[in-house]
């Protein structure tokens, strides 16, 4: 193995947003048999730290791939397309007139019922928005687009944990 090959080579797999988490879940076990450093306990201290370097890798590429927002990113950054979520936040106008009625009606949210319907709104955008990220990273090869979708992703993702700690502090 190398440690300079990307996270797909590592797991033998080809570079699609489409993966089985089951297989993947698979390999990342048979990686971590073979380069856990207990295995190598007796053996000289470079081995020792060989195998302590691609249990790092292997872990470090497995929670690439088995989050599908990292994942996608990922995909991003192989193919020319960094995400610069810090720098790019231009967004369609529809995209950011959803976000402010969200958060709207999240500052609004006076009950559990509310909260949860929201929850369940923005899990049915997450679905979606997961789907259309599938189409353009597999189908469509779009680069550009897809890390578009992935700062949309974000976007969601990080309202979705905002949601979530209301919920908390309701059930509190």
């Amino acid at each position: 193995m190398n440690l300079q090959s990307n996270d797909f080579e590592i797991f033998g797999l080809n570079p699609l947003f489409a993966l089985d988490r089951a297989a993947l879940d698979a390999r990342w076990k048979d990686l971590q048999r073979e380069a856990h450093p207990d295995r190598f306990a007796t053996a000289d201290a470079q081995a020792q730290r060989q195998a302590m370097q691609w249990s790092v890798r292997i872990n470090e590429a497995y929670q690439r791939l088995k989050d599908p927002l990292k994942r996608a990113a990922y995909l991003c950054e192989l193919h020319g397309a960094p995400i610069e979520a810090e720098n790019n936040t231009a967004m369609p106008k529809a995209f950011l007139m959803q976000q402010m009625q969200w958060r709207e009606e999240l500052e609004e949210a006076d009950s559990l019922a509310d909260l949860e319907r929201m929850a369940d709104e923005v899990a049915a955008a997450r679905r979606t928005m997961l789907q259309e990220l599938q189409t353009t990273a597999d189908d469509l090869r779009d680069w550009p687009a897809l890390a578009q979708q992935v700062r949309a992703l974000m976007f969601v993702e990080r309202f979705a944990r905002d949601v979530e700690s209301r919920v908390d502090l309701l059930g509190q």
